[in-house]
């Protein structure tokens, strides 16, 4: 695969986002979150579960953690530990 020649404004753009993957993915579950109180499907809630497991392995959330969010795929055990990795980043919203 050939080399990817980027202008130092590109480079920055893209080093900002590495740098902030893990708000970024943390904001990406709050979505989700907010997306599986409101799924219709289960189908729909299947593809959502789906996308929180990336999400996660993104954010390096430990296996046994992750695991035990998944077997119960329980939104409100994923919104409490959403909670609590928000506050440990200190990036907590106000909202409840």
């Amino acid at each position: 695969m050939a080399r990817q020649d980027y202008t130092p404004h590109q480079q920055n753009i893209i080093s900002g986002y590495y740098k902030n993957l893990d708000t970024i993915m943390l904001a990406k579950l709050q979505e989700l979150v907010t997306e599986l109180y409101l799924a219709d499907t289960q189908a729909k809630r299947d593809r959502l579960w789906k996308r929180v497991e990336q999400a996660m392995t993104k954010l390096h959330i430990p296996a046994t953690l992750a695991g035990h969010i998944m077997a119960a795929k329980d939104v409100e055990i994923l919104a409490a530990n959403l909670q609590d990795w928000l506050k440990k980043k200190g990036t907590a919203s106000g909202r409840p």
